[in-house]
């Protein structure tokens, strides 16, 4: 007779008070726990189209031209082009024309300020599905442990009654379907991951596009300051 056969015929009598307790409990059936991955993976569907339409419509289609008419001091051409937009690069094209006449550095303090702000709105919900990924295949594992706990503890009761050729079905039957619990909590886990990465890279390309277009308006700010010096300069000059 192996070990886990042994153990299994054990009287909870001769188990400790906390031992029998905690056995009476992970003897319960472990369908519970697919039941909470399957409520998880249906939050995190939920959040995974949520945050695609989010991030789908609060961003600027022509980022890369309009930065480059920002460069060439085509402000009005921006005004016009962020009208009625939404989103983080919108935003940070609205304030700092907003504050333009107060200089360039003024100008980068805002863009700062702006992309702070707006940073944690494309954040949100993210942790879930971080965190849900790292710990859904652990969830998984804990229901398999408990199914296997219960198959033993079956297969014990069925050979101290004489079970004979049905005590493998048995074992079998009940590990078979604990395992299904690790392959949900994977089958969970596995989307989360590639959504949680997914738009943490498209926020970090957001990110970029917002700096580039912050950096042109500052760049064109100050390439025109020293173009009007000089040319008071020059007025002044003449006029002597």
């Amino acid at each position: 007779m192996t070990p886990f056969l042994s153990l299994a015929q054990t009287n909870h009598t001769e188990l400790g008070w906390l031992s029998s307790k905690l056995l009476g409990v992970t003897l319960t059936s472990a369908e519970w726990v697919l039941w909470v991955l399957v409520i998880l993976s249906v939050l995190s569907i939920a959040i995974m189209l949520e945050r695609t339409v989010y991030f789908a419509r609060h961003r600027l289609p022509d980022s890369e031209a309009l930065a480059v008419r920002l460069a060439r001091g085509e402000y009005d051409v921006a005004r016009k082009a962020i009208e009625g937009k939404t989103g983080m690069e919108a935003a940070i094209i609205r304030e700092a024309l907003a504050s333009a006449d107060q200089g360039a550095d003024t100008v980068e303090q805002v863009i700062a300020s702006t992309l702070s702000r707006e940073r944690p709105q494309y954040e949100r919900f993210l942790s879930y599905l971080g965190t849900l990924g790292n710990n859904a295949p652990f969830i998984g594992l804990f229901g398999t442990v408990l199914g296997i706990i219960k198959a033993f503890n079956d297969l014990g009761k069925m050979n101290a009654q004489g079970g004979g050729g049905a005590m493998q079905q048995t074992v079998m039957a009940g590990i078979s379907e604990a395992l299904v619990a690790t392959a949900v909590g994977l089958a969970v886990a596995i989307p989360a991951v590639v959504a949680f990465n997914v738009f943490n890279r498209q926020l970090k390309t957001l990110t970029s596009r917002a700096n580039a277009l912050g950096y042109a308006l500052v760049g064109s700010m100050r390439a025109e300051r020293p173009a009007s010096s000089t040319a008071t300069a020059a007025r002044a000059a003449e006029a002597r």
